[in-house]
């Protein structure tokens, strides 16, 4: 079962923390196994302090026993446990269908090591078949939407919805994505594009869950 994955995926990444750390902890179904089997080692003895990508997640981590720390007060962080929408070979990852993107960027850029956990459904060749969610200042929507469609995507901004910050998440389909890194620059460029599920050089590592089974992906040294 995918779940099964997820939380054997979550497993293998929680062994990686350590007495002391500061944890950042990621947004959505798969990060939420993580934040509860941390729980259970917090209970058990372990001491630790955690930041929060969302406040959903902060919430969780309370109700596990975890120290939350906020973000505001923290310059660096241990070790990150984020999900995906999709991660290749190369450690290129898509994320934020949970609407965290940019808090998850800002904690993964803060972190010594970035962990992506994940079940196989989420493990591509490339990048490239998910929606990249783009996080939209209100005030600019109508200009930013305009801007990504054309970069060639097809936007559709989520009814109803805003972030923890108060804003706007756009979902960007593009029919291809060749380059990436040069659209995720050129999506950066724009005003009124505060962050974007593009994460293609902070995951240091990823565990895969793989009926029962997990396979770490490990980027190469000094290539984040």
């Amino acid at each position: 079962m995918i779940d099964d994955d997820k939380r054997a995926a979550a497993a293998a990444a929680v062994e990686e923390v350590r007495a002391g750390m500061c944890v950042g902890l990621g947004t959505g179904s798969t990060a939420a196994h993580a934040v509860r089997l941390l729980g259970e080692r917090v209970t058990a003895g372990l001491s630790i302090r955690a930041v929060a990508t969302s406040e959903a997640t902060a919430r969780l981590a309370a109700s596990c026993g975890i120290t939350v720390t906020d973000f505001a007060d923290v310059a660096r962080i241990d070790l990150a446990i984020d999900g995906a929408d999709e991660i290749d070979e190369g450690l290129r990852a898509i994320k934020g269908a949970g609407g965290a993107m940019l808090r998850e960027k800002v904690v993964a850029a803060a972190a010594d090591r970035m962990i992506v956990i994940a079940d196989a459904s989420k493990r591509r060749a490339s990048i490239g078949g998910a929606p990249v969610p783009v996080e939209l200042l209100p005030f600019a929507r109508a200009f930013t939407v305009a801007k990504l469609q054309a970069l060639g995507a097809s936007v559709v901004v989520r009814s109803g919805y805003r972030t923890d910050g108060g804003n706007l998440v756009a979902d960007c389909t593009f029919a291809t994505m060749p380059d990436p890194e040069a659209l995720a620059r050129a999506i950066a460029a724009i005003p009124g594009a505060l962050g974007h599920g593009l994460f293609l050089s902070e995951v240091d590592a990823a565990y895969i869950g793989a009926d029962g089974i997990v396979t770490r992906l490990e980027r190469s040294a000094g290539s984040r």
